[in-house]
Formats: C-alpha cells, structure tokens, sequence
C-alpha cells in the first residue's frame, strides 16, 4: 500500500514550500478516486510494536551541547570514559565533536534508508509513527512554566513513555535505536526530532527547516499526564490544549493536517482505523475528506468516533469534527482543502515551531538546515 500510494504521488512533480501548483478539481477527484481503489484493495496488516532488539544507544549521554556554526558541539563520555565515536566529516573521533551539516545529512539519509527497508509496518511504513514520536515529544510544552518540550527526550523513562497518549510509540523509539548506536554522538532529543522531519520530507511532505540544539535530560524532568490532545474531546479542549503551548487557531488547524498520516489502533488509543485513503503520503487530503465526505457515528464497541459513509473504512474522531463544527476552524480547513500548497506552506512554519518549543538554542533561525530528501 505504502508503495503503490508514493508512486501515485510521485507521477506529480515534488512540490516545494516556495513554488505552487494549480491543480484542477478533476485531477483532485481522480487522484483521491485511486487512492481509495488502492487503499481498499491492498491495504498491508500492521504489527502493534516493533521487534526491533534494544540497542547500545542507552549509554552515551551527553555532557555538554553548544552551539558551533549552527550546529552542535558534543562531548561523549561512557562510564566515566571518553568513548571512540564513529568519524565525523572533520574525522574526529573523540571527546569534542562538531557535527556539520554533512554530518545531519548522513543521519538523515540513515533514517529514510531504513523507512525505505522496513516497510513491514501499518500500511507499509514506520513514517507515520515517527511523526507522532516528534510531535508527542514536543507537544508537552507549557508556555507559562517553560517545561516540557523536545528538550530532554524524557519519552525514554517510564512516568512519560507509559502515559495513554504515548501508547504505541516504543515502535518509533525502537525503529530509531540502530540509527543512534550508528551515530552515537547525537542527542535522543535530536534524533526524535530529526526523524519527525526525515519521514514528512520522505512521505512528499514540504521541507521542513530543522536545526540541533536539544540536550537529553534525566527522569526528574519527565512530564505530567495530560498535555497532549484527547481525540475524544472537541474545540474547547483543542484551544486549552495548543494555547498552552502558544498556538492560535491557524495553527491547531495546520497542525491537525498530520493526520493524513497514518491510523488509530485499538490497542493504544481505543479508536481504530485510518484518516485517508494514502496514510503514508503527506497531502491535504484530510481536509478534502473532512469537508467533501458524509460523516455518521460508528455503530461499534470502541469509543466514540465517526466513518466516511461511502466506504466504512476512514475515520475521524470528536477532535476532528471539531474542525468544520467551529467556525473560525472552519475557515482554514476550507483554506487548506482548497490549495495544497498552502497547506504545506503554513504546514511546515508551524511545525517548526512546535520542534523548538522551549529548546534553549545558541544557534539562530537562520542557521537551521535544509536537509534533502531521497525520493
């Protein structure tokens, strides 16, 4: 499925956050007509964890992280030692290292070569839960406290990883262990972030800006429960939730857009199934199907959640339908399912933003990178 929904979107030319391209509402309609074709014929089984062994990863630990020409600079001790790290693009292999753009790049490349070979996974690719494991690592951040945010990567210990919202997310963390042990001088912060990054560009995703700067941190530093989005609640939620972070209603839309991406399961938050018909391929399809699809309760034993009442096998849940019952979220969902590159334009500011929430960067804006994709 994962494949057969890429090459649908790669007989269109890539599109960039700079440049847009008018599409006709006849080629819209074709191309959602095969993908739910597609969807419905050869949707792949998943498995509800990775199998992936636990790595080494666990016991570098960074002592210090400063900025360095826009990048980072990591000193790496194991067990009281200085530990030989893979070379670096100035062939340093240990104590001080100073990654270069180069350096991200290689992980980059790491990361969608192993999205490209493991495809055993949902509908065919681990991107879907590598985006979810960047946003629920960002997602926690208060404004008003200054806690929480990618900064420390405290997903890894258990008052956090084990909350209801982050059920699920072992496979991405897992998925990204091997990448780690391979370059083992980047921050679990980082990578969490990076890899969020590599699988949007990589599902056709806009280009997302991205740049280092993330210390792990210790358990005393965990989150509380209940920071993240209850799907099962609707506008008022939504606006407590994001305005926590500092987000307006622009912006929760926007934001709402990953959910082209991927599918609920049963096992983690109760609801189940996908919200279109190409869940590994980034595109404002949500919106179109928001708007253009009869929405009914499902008659189900789960919680409560919508199906399309063509096919019976799309959903949306409470916090979805909470987009086109509200106004002034109304707007901008029509926005997006008008014009993709909208979409994808306002799609890649804010999650930007939602990546840095809280991180304290020595680094400037204008230092971030561009990494290239493969595809």
């Amino acid at each position: 499925m994962a494949t057969v929904a890429r090459n649908l979107t790669r007989a269109v030319p890539r599109s960039t956050p700079f440049a847009s391209t008018l599409k006709s509402n006849s080629t819209r309609h074709a191309r959602l007509t095969l993908q739910r074709h597609a969807f419905q014929s050869s949707r792949r089984g998943y498995a509800s964890e990775a199998g992936s062994k636990s790595s080494k990863a666990g016991l570098y630990w960074g002592l210090g992280l400063a900025a360095a020409g826009g990048a980072g600079a990591y000193f790496f001790a194991t067990n009281g030692g200085l530990t030989n790290m893979r070379e670096g693009s100035a062939g340093e292999t240990r104590g001080l290292f100073t990654p270069t753009k180069e350096d991200y790049q290689n992980v980059y490349n790491a990361i969608a070569k192993a999205l490209e070979e493991k495809d055993d996974y949902d509908d065919g690719s681990y991107g879907p839960v590598l985006v979810r494991l960047a946003w629920h690592c960002s997602g926690t951040y208060d404004k008003e406290t200054g806690t929480g945010g990618s900064n420390g990567a405290t997903m890894r210990f258990a008052p956090e990883g084990d909350h209801g919202a982050n059920a699920g997310l072992k496979a991405a963390r897992d998925f990204l262990a091997p990448v780690k042990e391979k370059f083992p001088w980047i921050t679990y912060s980082d990578l969490w972030t990076l890899g969020g990054v590599c699988a949007i560009q990589e599902m056709q995703g806009p280009t997302i800006p991205w740049r280092p700067g993330r210390m792990d941190r210790d358990v005393s530093m965990c989150t509380p429960d209940g920071r993240l989005p209850d799907g099962a609640k609707e506008q008022t939620h939504l606006r407590a939730i994001f305005g926590r972070m500092g987000f307006d209603d622009r912006e929760i839309v926007a934001l709402s857009g990953a959910h082209a991406l991927g599918r609920c399961h049963t096992d983690r938050s109760g609801f189940e199934g996908p919200w279109s018909f190409s869940p590994t391929v980034m595109s404002n399809d949500y919106y179109r199907l928001l708007l253009g699809e009869k929405w009914n309760f499902r008659k189900w034993d789960g919680p409560k959640q919508y199906q399309d009442l063509s096919t019976k096998s799309l959903m949306m849940l409470p916090t979805d339908m909470a987009l086109i019952k509200d106004k002034e979220f109304k707007k901008h969902v029509e926005r997006y399912a008008k014009d993709d590159q909208v979409f994808f334009s306002e799609f890649r500011d804010v999650i930007v933003k939602l990546l840095e929430l809280g991180v304290p960067f020595q680094s400037k804006e204008e230092d971030r990178l561009a990494l290239k994709a493969t595809v």
